[in-house]
C-alpha cells in the first residue's frame, strides 16, 4: 500500500494503455448518454463527429477505470472531493487506443485531519494518434503513511 507521502509534485504518472470498442460504446450510451452519434452507425455519419464515437461521459469513466486499475487501488485512497477542471478535446472512436499520462501539481497534508491529505493533479488522455481526446484536473484524498509504534 502506498500513501499521501508517496506522491512528489512533478511526479509523471503513466498509464496501460485502453483499446475503445464499438460494443462498449453503445452499451454506454443506452445507459446513460443515448444520443444519436452514440448509438447508430448511420446516424452518427450525418452528426458533425462523422461516425459513432463515445459520450464524453464515458471517456471519463474509461479514465477512471485507468487510474483505479493502475494507481488509486494501489494507494490508501479515501476518494475525491471533486474535479475542478473536465474537458472533453475530442471524439473517441471505435478502435482508439487511449493513452493517459497525469502529472502531480500538489500534495497536501490535511490541516484538521493529520490522518489524509490532498493531492492535486492534471491529466491528459490521448488517442493512438497523439491527440488529447480528454483533459481533466481533479484531488484526490490519501491517507497518511501510519505512524510505527
Amino acid at each position: 500500500m502506498k500513501y499521501l507521502e508517496d506522491f512528489a509534485v512533478g511526479q509523471a504518472l503513466d498509464f496501460p494503455p485502453r483499446q475503445v470498442s464499438e460494443e462498449e460504446i453503445v452499451a454506454f450510451a443506452r445507459d446513460y448518454d443515448p444520443q444519436p452519434f452514440h448509438l447508430d452507425k448511420e446516424a452518427a455519419k450525418q452528426s458533425l463527429f462523422g461516425g459513432l464515437c463515445a459520450s464524453g461521459w464515458h471517456t471519463a469513466g474509461m479514465m477512471m477505470r485507468m487510474l483505479v486499475d493502475n494507481m488509486i487501488g494501489k494507494y490508501a485512497s479515501m476518494g475525491s472531493p471533486g474535479v475542478d477542471q473536465l474537458r472533453w478535446v475530442k471524439p473517441v472512436f471505435p478502435g482508439d487506443t487511449l493513452h493517459l499520462r497525469g502529472e502531480i501539481l500538489d500534495v497536501r497534508p490535511s490541516q484538521s485531519k493529520p490522518d489524509r491529505g490532498v493531492v492535486t493533479s492534471r491529466y491528459e488522455m490521448r488517442n493512438q494518434n497523439g491527440d488529447i481526446v480528454l483533459t481533466m484536473q481533479a484531488k484526490g484524498m490519501y491517507g497518511r503513511r501510519p505512524v510505527q509504534g
